[in-house]
């Protein structure tokens, strides 16, 4: 029978050397238990091209960002033999849509590091050069590099951003609190350097082959301070490394010669800026000697040091070390302690204070140590700062299998192991011994192949441990699920809870959550979507109101996944885009006198429209002060078409009133929504105004009467509408009367049709369990149907339709010829150049320069073609 945790598309194979860690196998799980597993998402492949191919790297580097960009490294072979040293970097939801960027790094490129943000990589090579690459037009396939440093000749073995002292701490036990600021704490944590008021200095260090430490200071003003020093009097050469912080803004760096008979070195590194230069402190702290090496019988079996790994980038105190031979590899885990230096009973009785204050000193000790395993070829270390109320060494409890806690080793017969970052007990495996379906391909059974085993060469876990990617010998691109209950058999509720835990960090930080989706089944939607609702209206009105849009965008993306919540995809981003409009009309009007009272004219004219529930907009009107909306008419007749869109909404919504009880229509939400009324109410008065000043701003309405007041009409059946579900009288259905004027609205007025959001064309709401798709780098696919999909492309326009700026609301034409955007997520288009410079027009479109409207990426798309 197959171990638990095996991966569930290929066959397990039996038992043998290296096959177990240390401990034992985890219980086979009960019946209605979720059980922990790691299985394979997708493949993505490089296609054989006539005239060069991709070659993996040697060494291979790779590196995930907190917002689910991937880069890797690869050589591109030319038919005279010339390699290319070249950085593809992905979104994992798009991963065919691979950029490439010729790095011109002269030799193998050995270092990939991302910064706090996700926005910006570094690169390093053997050569000794280090190159900054940031976004171009905040554009994911975009990059260009302008800055960088280089220590001539000397290659790079390690290589780090500073720490910008920002550290966040999930409390696990505490997953039940009610309040977000119990869950995750912020940790008093300093930077590594700072400017002028305590702003953390951006800047990366990187360590060389020939002991010397570099350290790169970005200054605001653009200029690049670089520096370099020995790590020691004595230097030596230096073939593994790593690079860890401390809380007091100190820098630690441990270095290997790569025997395993050569201790473990460990350095303190302090960095300042004196007189403008940038100074660089060293001090030596204490080594170790691997345990393999101390034992007797094991003293020559592993004689070089193949892997050294902190646990975590802000947890200096625990290292990860591995030692191998051509066939077999040990792992062992360290901790360093304070422990009481003994004295001596002469010296206590000398002095007996001395015995009250036992002198301390700093020494490594070993936590735990693995069997002989098969030959490690990667490993891959959790980014989830999960806090530890007990890092000894004792029997695990539920709580502690959770993502964050396992770390993952590759080993050289293609499986992979997650074994715990303490005990390193094994919690899940998988073998990558079947070969995954081509999304071109139909689903029949293929006869096994035998042949060299496959495996990674490098690997990382995405930032909720919740996904793992490798890059194996042949180049190829692997995405694999690992499950949150992480081997162990747990109840569904419990596994629900920790997704919603981790859905809620990533709300907290900003981080992309799209390892998260991977896990989500159709039926749980529903229970995470009120779930996660229910946690946010728990929280204080002022965290609410900063989370208000990633809630929103949230949401959508969870509802994506299952064809009984897909309509309400369309009615979160149609929210997420009229709070973006309101907010940007809003901030638009000015008060008429300097010295005004402190409320805002926005908060005026929305304290002002709730107050007031009279069905006539004029009534409401007059209640304002008019000397405060007034604009530039170029202004008012740039924003026509967002003005548009709101009176095309309330027409719409008003018209789908007779229909509300079937959920299944887009726009079903809102009408019992009173805030989401309240606020159309508002811009419904705004636009009114406008009108009074520029009468060719206001939405244009095809009604069959020439005298009738389109505006007045729509605004009075909105109020009696807004009047039923406003937040502070009780709620009630829409009596008769207003239902059958809403009836009569479409015989009025021309009912428009709403540019819904696109199908995005990602792969998460197309992935199945258990069936990994193969895809290819740079070719689109023709990927599966499904339920949910099928749903969102009868909201879409056909093929051959006039497509839609869904930011500008202008038309684009049925093949757009203007180069777009497209977001990484919701799939939402927009033109990459402005074709207005009207100030107000540049304000909003300013607001989506970085991000999409759910918080998404931007990429590049290429114009259209019939």
């Amino acid at each position: 029978r197959k171990p638990v945790g095996a991966g569930s598309w290929g066959p397990a194979e039996p038992g043998g050397r290296g096959r177990g860690l240390r401990g034992q196998r985890p219980d086979l799980p009960s019946a209605g238990a979720v059980s922990g597993t790691m299985d394979l998402a997708y493949v993505c492949e490089w296609e054989k091209w006539p005239k060069s191919t991709h070659c993996p790297s040697v060494p291979l580097a790779c590196a995930w960002s907190c917002r689910n960009l991937i880069a890797f490294t690869t050589d591109l072979r030319s038919d005279d033999q010339d390699l290319t040293r070249t950085i593809h970097i992905l979104d994992t939801e798009h991963p065919w849509d691979v950029h490439s960027i010729s790095s011109q790094h002269r030799e193998a490129i050995t270092c990939l590091e991302w910064d706090q943000s996700g926005s910006r990589l570094l690169s390093a090579d053997a050569d000794g050069q280090i190159k900054c690459w940031s976004m171009a037009d905040h554009l994911a396939n975009s990059w260009e590099s302008c800055l960088g440093s280089m220590v001539e000749g000397d290659p790079i073995v390690a290589l780090s951003w500073l720490h910008n002292g920002v550290k966040l701490a999930l409390h696990v036990e505490k997953s039940g609190a009610s309040s977000f600021g119990e869950k995750f704490s912020r940790v008093k944590f300093s930077p590594s350097l700072t400017l002028f008021g305590g702003k953390p200095m951006e800047g990366w260090i990187a360590v060389t082959v020939s002991g010397l430490v570099t350290v790169s200071l970005l200054k605001p003003s653009g200029q690049v301070l670089t520096s370099t020093e020995s790590l020691c009097r004595l230097r030596g050469r230096v073939a593994l490394a790593d690079i860890a912080f401390t809380g007091g803004g100190n820098i630690v760096v441990a270095t290997a010669d790569g025997s395993s008979a050569s201790p473990v070195q460990f350095y303190k590194v302090c960095v300042s800026v004196v007189s403008e230069k940038c100074r660089i402190d060293t001090e030596i702290l204490p080594s170790l000697f691997m345990r393999c090496t101390t034992d007797l019988s094991r003293k020559d079996k592993f004689p070089a040091i193949t892997h050294l790994k902190f646990l975590a980038r802000d947890m200096s105190e625990q290292v990860l070390l591995c030692a191998s031979s051509p066939t077999s590899s040990l792992v062992e885990c360290w901790s360093l302690r304070k422990e009481g230096l003994p004295v001596n009973n002469i010296f206590q009785q000398i002095s007996p204070a001395v015995g009250d204050k036992q002198p301390m000193i700093l020494k490594w000790r070993i936590l735990s140590a693995t069997n002989d395993l098969d030959r490690v070829s990667a490993v891959a270390l959790p980014k989830l700062p999960i806090s530890l109320t007990n890092t000894d060494l004792k029997v695990a409890s539920d709580t502690q299998f959770y993502p964050g806690l396992g770390l993952a080793l590759a080993f050289h017969d293609g499986s992979v192991h997650i074994v715990h970052r303490l005990s390193l007990q094994t919690m899940v495996v998988f073998y990558s011994s079947a070969t995954p379906r081509s999304v071109d391909e139909p689903a029949i059974k293929r006869p096994r192949t035998t042949g060299p085993a496959v495996h990674f060469k490098a690997m990382q876990l995405s930032w909720t441990s919740l996904a793992l990617v490798g890059i194996d010998n042949h180049g190829k691109l692997s995405m694999l699920r690992i499950s949150p209950s992480m081997g162990h058999a747990l109840e569904v509720s419990l596994a629900l809870r920790h997704l919603l835990f981790l859905l809620e960090y990533c709300m907290v930080t900003g981080y992309d959550w799209w390892d998260i989706l991977l896990h989500v089944q159709p039926g749980m939607v529903q229970s995470l979507v009120e779930k996660l609702h229910e946690e946010y209206t728990r929280q204080s009105a002022a965290l609410q109101q900063v989370l208000s849009t990633r809630i929103l965008a949230m949401k959508a993306s969870l509802c994506r996944l299952s064809p009984c919540t897909v309509t309400r995809v369309c009615d979160y981003h149609t929210k997420l885009f009229l709070m973006a409009v309101s907010s940007t009309l809003k901030s638009l009007l000015c008060p008429h006198f300097l010295n005004t009272p402190d409320k805002s004219p926005g908060d005026r004219l929305t304290e002002i429209c709730a107050k007031i529930t009279d069905v006539d907009i004029d009534k409401v009107m007059i209640n304002l002060k008019t000397e405060e909306f007034v604009l530039d008419m170029n202004t008012l007749q740039a924003l026509q078409q967002l003005l548009q869109w709101v009176g095309d909404f309330v027409l719409y919504l008003l018209a789908s009133l007779p229909n509300q009880g079937s959920p299944l229509r887009p726009g079903h939400s809102f009408l019992r929504d009173g805030t989401s009324l309240g606020m159309l109410r508002e811009l419904m008065v705004v636009i009114r105004i406008w009108g009074l000043l520029k009468p060719s701003c206001l939405p244009v309405y095809t009604a069959t009467s020439d005298t009738q007041d389109s505006m007045s009409l729509l605004f009075r059946l909105l109020t009696k509408l807004w009047i039923c579900c406003r937040d502070e009288g009780p709620s009630s259905e829409p009596d008769e009367a207003l239902v059958d004027e809403c009836c009569l609205l479409p015989s009025q007025l021309l009912v428009p049709s709403l540019d819904w959001l696109p199908v995005s064309d990602g792969l998460v709401s197309r992935l199945q369990p258990k069936q990994p798709l193969r895809l290819y780098f740079g070719r689109a696919p023709t990927l599966p149907g499904s339920a949910t999909t099928l749903q969102l492309d009868s909201l879409a326009r056909a093929p051959g339709q006039p497509k839609m700026d869904h930011l500008r609301r202008l038309h684009l034409g049925a093949y757009p010829t203007e180069e777009c955007k497209a977001c990484t997520r919701c799939g939402c288009v927009t033109m990459l150049r402005s074709p207005n410079k009207t100030t107000a027009v540049k304000q909003w479109e300013q607001r989506w320069i970085k991000n999409c409207l759910c918080g998404g990426l931007w990429r590049r798309t290429p114009p259209s073609c019939p």
